[in-house]
């Protein structure tokens, strides 16, 4: 069984690092979170990252990492696309218990893993959907509605801005959080993040222990309207990028 003693250094990195201090409940909702993460990935494929010490910083301090941007204010709404098991959108939220969030995963399994978690630990205003991010992006009810929208390892940069900035609203902000490639990737993405009506507002880059690569949280900010055409319909953003 997992516990919050399995994660010594998430309260303590947390802390130092994001500026965050977590609860005991918070801890234990942690603890409770990546025990039924290893659960379920006996029978379904959800994440190839199952032992504490690695849930511990790959997915939950990896996740909050978003933190060193993302500021949100009351009545903010945030949405995580291609959240997978739920990250980084979940961790948020046990951080962040009062800002609603919507999760958007394409994959059956891993988007009832995330209501099987919202559900059992109890988390409000969380919205689950289970669909493509092309699609989602011209739905009424999404589209240009978020003042932050979140992704981690979803696709490259050029490719990710086309599922991110449609959902955004005007003087809202996108987080893309990104391996060493990011810095790189951050430039080819500038063409296509003016077309999308956004630009590069800040480049971030966050140390976790025992990761011995630098990641890079890539902050966009959008300054104009998504022109009604994006994103392209399923697929074609990531076999023709913008550019």
């Amino acid at each position: 069984m997992v516990t919050a003693t399995d994660f010594p250094s998430l309260q303590e990195v947390a802390r130092t690092r994001l500026g965050v201090t977590l609860s005991r409940r918070q801890l234990d909702a942690f603890a409770w979170y990546a025990a039924e993460l290893a659960t379920w990935n006996e029978r379904f494929n959800l994440t190839a990252i199952t032992d504490p010490a690695s849930i511990e910083v790959k997915h939950f301090l990896d996740s909050l990492s978003c933190l060193l941007a993302l500021k949100p204010r009351s009545g903010e709404r945030m949405i995580d696309v291609g959240t997978g098991a739920g990250f980084p959108g979940l961790p948020i939220k046990i951080v962040l218990p009062w800002m609603p969030v919507t999760l958007v995963e394409a994959t059956g399994k891993k988007a009832e893993f995330c209501r099987h978690v919202v559900d059992s630990l109890g988390l409000e205003t969380v919205t689950v959907v289970h669909g493509r991010a092309e699609d989602v992006g011209h739905q009424p009810e999404h589209r240009q509605v978020y003042h932050w929208a979140v992704a981690r390892s979803v696709a490259h940069l050029p490719v990710l801005a086309e599922y991110l900035m449609p959902l955004v609203r005007i003087g809202g902000r996108a987080i893309a959080q990104k391996g060493e490639p990011g810095p790189a990737e951050t430039h080819a993405a500038e063409g296509g993040l003016r077309l999308l009506g956004g630009r590069v507002q800040q480049l971030i880059a966050v140390e976790l222990p025992r990761i011995p690569e630098t990641r890079y949280l890539v902050v966009m900010e959008k300054t104009a309207a998504t022109p009604d055409e994006y994103p392209r319909r399923a697929g074609q953003p990531a076999r023709r990028p913008l550019g």
